[in-house]
Order: structure tokens, then C-alpha cells, then sequence
């Protein structure tokens, strides 16, 4: 029987507007996805039935994007899929990282793969967006400008040139939630702008990116802010939420400071160091 093993990939937003709500109740945003070199794992393997399990998270089978994802492939290709997928997670759920978006966009494309069902990028695509609005990115992560909802994507040839410090405290913060509480607004800048000029001048950085939803969640859970404060007195060269949170990143110029705030860091948080830039 055929096995596929693959790696979802994390993200994280280099600045996050939220423009305006829409008349479908999502809301127009624009962002810079990123891809980092933090993974979960997924193998898939052909089976006389369905079957699902995953490594360090519980399954809730009603509420899961992996399961979610098999079924929408099910109704489009009006196939039963047999398979058996193992999840290794080592994204953290409800962190601003896209874990969960990663795992449904290499589901569709693994399992389009594996039982040969033929189905081109565009309607891959289409699929991908009704299971969230940041799965479409997953589906060829690299970084992009998004609008819209988020699946309307431009390439951008951006490359971080900072060590990459991923610190995730613990709190879950609902998507659902943060958008019910933020104010849309039009924004001071405009991302679609941002070039690598612009990442290689950390103090234009500050000026430059913001996310709009630090200021509910920041309001909501003060610590998340106080680590940002703490993680610039350790010499962070630029520190902002990932997502609706609650995931930090920080970049550091020396590779060897940022390494020493993650030993620093590493008993109280979660932490992910990315030393070296990602091979898109």
C-alpha cells in the first residue's frame, strides 16, 4: 500500500490590517504571509478504511481540518477515501501560526495526489478557502502579499535576513473571538509596498508593520504585551503578534544573542529558533 509523508509548514504575519467587514461576514484583510521552517508531519497510507490519529494533540473529529478536508475531497470527487492519516504536531493550536490551515491545505493536495483525483490548482484552491482563509497560502507556501479575505495571494521575492525567534505563551486565543472584537479600520500603510529594502532596516520595521489585533489581545492578556516588551530589553531587533495571536516572533541581528534569550526563555515558553533562512 502506497505511504506519503509530508511537512505543513508555519507561518507567520508580517503586519496584519483588518480593512473592513464583509457582507458574506468575513472580513477584508491584508497581510504578508511568511513560511517558517517549523513543521508538523503528516503521513498518509493507504487502508481499507478511514482512520485518524495524531502524536501530542486530541482529536475532535467535529471541529478537526484534517478530517474536514477528506470530507469536502468525498463530496467533490463523490469517492470514499480509504486511508489512514497519522498527525505529528508541533504546531501550536490556536497560536497565530496556521498549524491547523497547513495540515487541511497538505491534506487536499496529498490525498489529490495519492488517489490520483486529477483536480487542478484552481479548484484545489477553491476548496481550500472553504475551509479557511489562510488555507489557499499553504497550498505553495511562500511569502505573499494576501488580500481580500486572505486567499488572494501575490509572491513576493522576500527573504527575513534575522535569525527567526518563535515564543508562544501558552494561550490559546480564538479566531473567532479576536474578529468579533476588532474595529476595522484603513491603514496607515500599505503593505503591498514592503520590500526587502524595507526587512533590512529593522528600525523602518517598526514604522512599517503593525497588527491590528495586538490591541484587543494585548488589552485581554497584558502578559502577551509584557513579554513583547521583555523580549526587545533582551536585544530583539523587531517583535510582533503572529495572527490574531498568541504567538510572538522576534528577530535578532546576532545569532548568538537570540539563541541565549531562547535558553533564557525555553523552561516558561514555548520557543522555536530559526537560525537559518527557510528554502522556499
Amino acid at each position: 500500500m502506497r505511504e506519503i509523508k509530508v511537512k505543513a509548514p508555519a507561518k507567520i504575519n508580517l503586519g496584519l490590517h483588518v480593512i473592513s467587514r464583509r457582507v458574506d461576514g468575513y472580513h477584508n484583510i491584508e497581510t504578508i504571509f511568511y513560511p517558517i521552517n517549523l513543521f508538523d508531519v503528516l503521513t498518509f497510507k493507504e487502508s481499507d478504511e478511514f482512520t485518524f490519529t495524531s502524536t501530542n494533540q486530541e482529536i475532535n473529529e467535529s471541529d478537526n481540518l484534517i478530517i474536514k478536508a477528506k470530507n469536502l475531497l468525498e463530496d467533490e470527487t463523490k469517492q470514499k477515501i480509504k486511508v489512514h492519516i497519522h498527525l505529528e504536531k508541533n504546531i501550536p493550536v490556536g497560536a497565530g501560526l496556521g498549524g491547523g490551515s497547513s495540515d487541511a491545505a497538505l491534506t487536499l493536495k496529498t490525498l489529490n495526489k495519492l488517489f490520483n483525483f486529477n483536480l487542478d490548482r484552481k479548484k484545489l484552491s477553491e476548496l481550500a478557502l472553504i475551509l479557511g482563509s489562510d488555507v489557499p497560502f499553504f497550498l505553495n507556501p511562500k511569502p505573499c502579499f494576501a488580500s481580500s479575505r486572505g486567499e488572494k495571494l501575490e509572491y513576493l521575492a522576500i527573504k527575513i535576513p534575522y535569525s527567526i525567534l518563535i515564543i508562544n505563551p501558552g494561550i490559546h486565543i480564538s479566531t473567532k473571538w479576536a474578529y468579533s472584537m476588532i474595529i476595522p479600520k484603513k491603514p496607515n500603510t500599505n503593505l503591498n509596498d514592503f520590500r526587502q529594502k524595507d526587512l533590512n532596516a529593522p528600525n523602518k520595521l517598526k514604522l512599517l508593520i503593525k497588527n491590528d489585533f495586538e490591541e484587543i489581545v494585548f488589552k485581554e492578556y497584558p502578559q502577551i504585551n509584557g513579554l513583547k516588551e521583555k523580549l526587545y530589553k533582551m536585544g530583539s531587533e523587531f517583535v510582533l503578534m503572529s495572527g490574531s495571536g498568541s504567538t510572538l516572533f522576534a528577530f535578532f541581528k546576532d545569532v548568538l544573542l537570540g539563541e541565549k534569550v531562547r535558553k533564557e526563555l525555553r523552561e516558561e515558553y514555548f520557543i522555536f529558533y530559526q537560525k537559518t533562512k527557510f528554502n522556499f
